[in-house]
């Protein structure tokens, strides 16, 4: 049995296929560029492992269409990327391969393949909140194996927060909102703030602090909303470093309100290894859906 996986991005598709131990076989990167050509370039990969190939899952970037009695399930539906909006995609595999097709977004594939890897490092968290801080922002949450959200799922990087006194002349970037999570702390806000990409700037300089303060809020709104057992950082812009000063700013405004335990084991890094998260949630859900 194979096990086939797709994440998603607005630069790149990671296409994989693993064994039920969600172990990777076989990868690929497959440039994102319209529709048609890139969902054309997936199928055409996996074709190849056609005979052997039991269930795809697919965790995309959104905002995407997730009720199955809607007539637009399976698609990619308002999203700021250009040319994907009101895009079909689980139809084409579904009509190609005639398997099942488990769906969800890049960040609800992430929470889950953590969920799962809690428990494959003898670490088990029952509930778990994952933020991705990239070129966009994104969270997903999973409680006791199952995913939050019925009218649709989740849009947390687009919640609003309290702007930092140093930050308030600074619109924001988000097409749809400005100054939302995402418009103040995903990776294209460092060249609209100081004219340089993320990797460039030096974690001594404030901005990082003020990215922070914005983070440590998400973490403060989704320990309140949720209370999970963790809540775990990835993406371009994160890094331990980075995530220390969110821990920092996270005490000071929770303030002792809620018990989360230890707060370097509570607010921490992927347990998958360079951002791989999402492909391990693939596998387990493309299991579950062969399976079920």
């Amino acid at each position: 049995m194979l096990l086939g996986s797709i994440e998603a991005g607005g630069t790149k598709f990671v296409c994989a296929v693993g064994n039920i131990n969600y172990q990777i076989q076989d990868s690929i990167h497959i440039p994102t560029t319209t529709p048609e050509e890139t969902l054309q370039k997936c199928i055409e990969w996996f074709d190849q492992y056609k005979d052997d190939l039991s269930a795809i899952g697919i965790a995309s970037f959104g905002p995407i269409e997730i009720r199955k009695s809607s007539p637009k399930y399976g698609y990619i539906t308002n999203t700021p990327k250009k040319g994907w909006s009101n895009t079909d995609f689980v139809g084409p595999f579904k009509r190609h391969f005639n398997i099942p097709i488990a769906w969800t977004t890049d960040v609800n594939g992430s929470a889950y393949g953590e969920y799962v890897l809690s428990t494959l490092f003898n670490k088990r968290i029952d509930s778990l909140v994952y933020y991705t801080v990239g070129t966009g922002v994104g969270a997903g949450c999973v409680i006791h194996g199952h995913f939050v959200g019925e009218m649709g799922h989740p849009e947390m990087g687009h919640i609003r927060v309290k702007r930092h006194p140093d930050d308030m002349n600074f619109k924001g970037i988000c097409p749809f909102h400005g100054d939302c999570l995402e418009g103040l702390v995903s990776g294209p806000t460092f060249e609209a703030r100081v004219g340089k990409k993320g990797q460039d700037v030096p974690l001594t300089d404030h901005v990082w602090d003020i990215m922070a303060y914005y983070v440590a809020q998400a973490a403060l709104n989704a320990t309140l909303m949720f209370r999970p057992g963790q809540i775990v950082f990835g993406g371009g812009v994160v890094s331990e470093e980075f995530l220390k000063k969110v821990r920092r700013e996270f005490k000071k405004l929770l303030n002792d309100y809620v018990e989360v335990g230890d707060v370097d084991k509570y607010i921490t890094m992927p347990l998958a290894q360079h951002n791989g998260s999402a492909t391990i949630g693939d596998f387990a859900l493309a299991l579950k859906a062969a399976t079920n």
